[in-house]
């Protein structure tokens, strides 16, 4: 009977989510890989459609201390939509940790920040802070809201672009067909 129960469990699917994390790195371990930690508070949260379709969500920060890699006191980090594809749900107005990497998960190589990794909500965190001490603040004042709000443009041109050529495109073969 234990061998039937045996292979009658272990054949069935366990369910799993596309986005899978191993335990969460000690504090020492994450900002050891982390190429940038800091704190700061979220300005604004934007949704950004690559030209591949993928939707990713950038991040405006404004720093308030930081520990590594960081010296801007604005900073934009890369996130997906949450789910399957490891994405960290940042909200407007609140104040996190950060630990993030340069990566070309979601499309261009950006700053990313996912739940694999130990940010969170500064709340959250003080036992990292403690850590981690007190850290500082940032050394170079930018104003990152027109970059920021650039990417938008960007894509937004593409498209008018691309339908621009399409319709030229079908005008000329018309013509051309008469």
């Amino acid at each position: 009977m234990f061998l039937f129960n045996t292979l009658l469990i272990g054949s069935f699917p366990t369910i799993t989510s596309a986005c899978s994390c191993a335990e969460l790195p000690s504090v020492e371990e994450e900002l050891e890989r982390s190429q940038a930690v800091f704190s700061g508070k979220v300005l604004d949260v934007k949704e950004k459609q690559s030209l591949k379709g993928y939707i990713t969500i950038s991040v405006l920060f404004e720093v308030t201390n930081t520990w590594k890699g960081v010296k801007q006191s604005q900073i934009i980090i890369t996130t997906g939509q949450g789910g399957g594809d490891c994405g960290f749900d940042f909200k407007e107005g609140q104040e996190y940790l950060v630990y993030a990497n340069e990566s070309t998960m979601y499309g261009e190589e950006s700053l990313v920040s996912i739940i694999c990794d130990r940010t969170n909500k500064l709340s959250v965190l003080q036992e990292d802070l403690k850590i981690l001490g007190q850290g500082q603040p940032p050394i170079e004042e930018v104003d990152l809201t027109d970059k920021y709000e650039g990417n938008q443009f960007y894509f937004w041109g593409a498209v008018v672009v691309a339908i621009g050529i399409v319709i030229v495109f079908v005008l000329k073969r018309r013509k051309n067909s008469k």
